[in-house]
């Protein structure tokens, strides 16, 4: 299917892992077997991951493969809000940097798929570290995503802690677009090649 998209569609994008299906590292030998073979009979078009970015080592394998673009799932650059939220097993915060590190420095085009939650994201200390980050390993585009949960459960078992600072969401997209200029804010993953 993805061979009879990229094939006939001028800017076309095919993308594993889209949201209800699981975890695509989990089978990152079949998923990088894939890409090879996608990238074997077709050299236009962009080959995108999106991923909770969980196996640096699996991400390497399907990167090698001719991937072109990852988009890391995220609630949180803050390490007790993500580990809190995502209840990681097998895999920690640090993975998740360390593949968002792999692959910028790999040259592939990253996003994050944040979630927005008024009073955390916008806060004055993860915009802070969101900051960090972009400068530390670089990033291309956010994609802003509703994150439709209830904000008191939420932030209950979080163990969210008030914070008094905060910009509103549009003042931290601006002071972004300020502080990155290349940097994107859209909806959807790009196309990278023709």
């Amino acid at each position: 299917m993805a061979l009879l998209h990229l094939k006939h569609v001028h800017n076309g994008v095919v993308s594993f892992g889209q949201g209800c299906e699981g975890e695509p590292l989990m089978n990152y030998d079949l998923l990088a077997s894939a890409v090879r073979r996608i990238r074997k009979a077709c050299a236009n078009g962009t080959v995108n991951l999106n991923t909770n970015a969980s196996l640096p080592k699996g991400l390497i394998k399907v990167i090698e493969s001719g991937l072109d673009s990852i988009r890391i799932s995220i609630n949180s650059v803050r390490r007790d809000y993500y580990q809190a939220y995502y209840r990681p097993r097998g895999y920690s915060y640090d993975d998740v940097l360390k593949s968002w590190d792999i692959a910028k420095s790999a040259g592939l085009h990253v996003s994050l798929n944040l979630f927005v939650m008024p009073g955390l994201t916008d806060s004055i200390a993860e915009v802070t570290r969101l900051c960090e980050l972009i400068e530390r390993f670089g990033l291309d585009l956010i994609q802003l995503r509703n994150h439709n949960i209830d904000p008191d459960w939420y932030l209950e078992k979080i163990g969210y802690r008030q914070e008094n600072q905060c910009m509103g969401i549009k003042a931290m997209t601006d002071y972004l677009k300020e502080q990155f200029p290349a940097l994107r804010f859209g909806y959807f993953n790009p196309p990278l090649r023709n």
